[in-house]
């Protein structure tokens, strides 16, 4: 008989981005025997002085890292939406993310600046930052990165719009591969107003620091 594959959850198959993930954690000692095989196969001995702690370190980094599937967008923005009549965009900028390619397990790091227009509800600024971290603390591709931030916003403020813009470094390409250490990854998403040409624009100068004080 077939075995039946486990089935995914918190996977970019999500509907509900701001719904509870219920991925469970691997047994941290399977995690540790994994590693050492792994040394040994590269040609390394995990028993000597410099080694024999990896395979722990490693577990305990992984499971730092990849925090973002044992928690939800619901969590870390608790109670700190607000009713507020506000008309104007709200940008936090220059939000530092650190994530990992899901395609060689190498880090890609960089910042990521979101805005939104309200519709009579704001979010308090420190959860916008922790909203990223919940979908950059996982096995990711920027590119879905970047929709899921806008999307989980979409859905917990109902705005006329939001806009997201992430700019990266990529390691898989910077140490191997194509080996090219300065180039930089960009992508956006937009939802709602933020289609609109004007409110785009505008929100592309901000992000980019056309910020000017009369």
């Amino acid at each position: 008989m077939a075995k039946s594959s486990p089935q995914r959850r918190g996977s970019e198959d999500e509907r509900d981005v701001t719904g509870m993930s219920q991925v469970v954690a691997g047994d941290g000692s399977i995690i540790c025997d994994l590693v050492r095989q792994m040394l040994l196969h590269i040609g390394e001995d995990p028993d000597r002085e410099g080694l024999v702690k990896t395979p722990t370190r490693f577990e305990t980094s992984l499971k730092y890292l990849t925090q973002g599937y044992a928690t939800c967008v619901a969590d870390v923005v608790n109670d700190a939406v607000f009713e507020e009549v506000h008309d104007s965009m709200i940008l936090v900028r220059d939000i530092e993310l650190y994530s990992l390619c899901e395609h060689h397990l190498l880090p890609f790091f960089g910042k990521a600046h979101v805005a939104y227009l309200p519709q009579g509800k704001i979010i308090g600024l420190s959860k916008i930052p922790r909203v990223v971290d919940v979908f950059a603390r996982r096995l990711q591709v920027q590119e879905r990165l970047t929709d899921q931030v806008a999307d989980a916003l979409m859905q917990v403020l109902e705005p006329l719009g939001v806009g997201v813009v992430i700019e990266a470094y990529h390691l898989c390409m910077m140490m191997r591969g194509v080996e090219k250490q300065h180039s930089k990854t960009v992508t956006s998403s937009m939802r709602g107003v933020f289609l609109d040409g004007n409110t785009r624009d505008e929100f592309l100068r901000l992000a980019h620091g056309g910020i000017w004080l009369d």
